[in-house]
């Protein structure tokens, strides 16, 4: 009998041809505006390529050993079934009150979720309808305008002005009609690595609040962020608390984005919601990494604050940037979120080919 080994690649040629003489009309009309995400596409193309991953954001240091052995532990003490780690709630309620000043309730208040991206979906379906509008800034994550879209809502962008990406207050106050249900804000920003100002954050509220309607966050580098920068959460502002859904995870902070444990934090009647689609779509987050969040979330102040410091890795692929202007503009110092560096490049391949082989061999 005859043997025949199958490549990945030729597997997924083979997909794609029977993809290609299934009708079309069998999908629905929300997947049928769908395409491959382009992170995805370039991030198993590196990956199988063996080159330098420049597509997707996720830290380049390893977990710390003691959260990676809580995980360990809570799988040989059999923590793999459905569960729902209430302590995870009771420090992110402490945190949110000793960091932001916000009372939550961690038995009503919080949601735990497969990662930030299923916190912000749920989020969005639990409060968008057909036609809604919803405020995004531009450029932003892949993931929200997807969100919205299956929601049946319409993404509005507002563009920042480089080199910093600031707000302009006018463009963005046009943004809002009788239909707009909610802004998102990610701040620190991806993929810009910029963090929003107290006065830009107060614009964003006055807005919110102007307009009634609601804001969702992505607070996810809220820990990772330099030159002393200090992210404000909107749900701290005046007024804001009860028209704020918070969605972050321990993803970036921990250096485990492939743990899927995220959360959601609103008002109660959002958070069930979101604790109910949440349940329909997922059941629950995994469960040996719920009981190793207990463990990251109880990191000491010392830990976040290393966060901050600029590596030696950091400052030689700044100056390598900085020194070659001919063929690179930098849009930004070195930038406020750890691992975003905005840039231009001139169209030189094999000038970019070479900087990137110089920037691996130099780390």
């Amino acid at each position: 009998m005859t043997t025949t080994i199958v490549t990945e690649d030729e597997e997924r040629a083979s997909l794609l041809r029977d993809s290609a003489n299934y009708p079309s009309g069998k999908l629905s009309k929300v997947a049928r505006t769908f395409t491959p995400s382009p992170i995805q596409e370039l991030s198993l193309l590196a990956q199988r390529s063996n080159a330098i991953n420049l597509a997707e954001g996720f830290p380049d240091f390893p977990a710390p050993p003691h959260i990676k052995n809580a995980a360990v532990s809570a799988i040989n003490f059999d923590f793999n079934q459905y569960r729902h780690v209430q302590g995870i709630c009771d420090l992110l309620s402490r945190k949110m009150k000793d960091k932001h000043g916000l009372n939550v309730d961690p038995s009503t208040d919080i949601a735990i979720c497969c990662g930030q991206t299923e916190a912000f979906a749920a989020a969005v379906f639990s409060i968008i309808d057909r036609g809604d509008e919803v405020v995004l800034f531009d450029p932003c994550y892949e993931t929200y305008e997807g969100c919205i879209t299956m929601a049946g809502g319409v993404p509005v962008y507002v563009a920042l002005d480089p080199p910093h990406w600031t707000l302009d207050p006018d463009r963005f106050m046009k943004a809002f009609t009788s239909r707009t249900k909610a802004v998102v804000l990610n701040s620190p920003h991806n993929p810009t690595g910029k963090v929003f100002t107290r006065d830009e954050l107060e614009i964003i509220a006055g807005a919110c609040c102007t307009w009634d309607c609601l804001a969702i966050t992505d607070e996810v580098y809220e820990h990772i962020a330099f030159d002393d920068e200090k992210h404000i959460s909107l749900a701290s502002l005046p007024n804001m608390q009860e028209k704020t859904i918070i969605t972050s995870s321990i993803s970036k902070t921990f250096s485990v984005t492939g743990w899927r444990i995220g959360w959601a934090i609103a008002p109660a009647l959002i958070a069930s919601a979101i604790r109910n689609i949440h349940v329909k779509v997922t059941d629950s987050a995994p469960a040996p990494f719920q009981e190793a969040a207990l463990t990251a979330l109880s990191s000491p102040p010392e830990f976040y604050q290393s966060l901050k410091i600029v590596d030696s890795k950091t400052e030689k692929l700044y100056f390598i940037l900085s020194t070659n202007q001919k063929e690179i503009t930098l849009w930004s110092c070195l930038p406020r979120l750890a691992f975003r560096l905005s840039l231009s490049l001139r169209a030189h391949s094999f000038y970019l080919l070479n900087f990137l082989i110089n920037v691996h061999f130099l780390m």
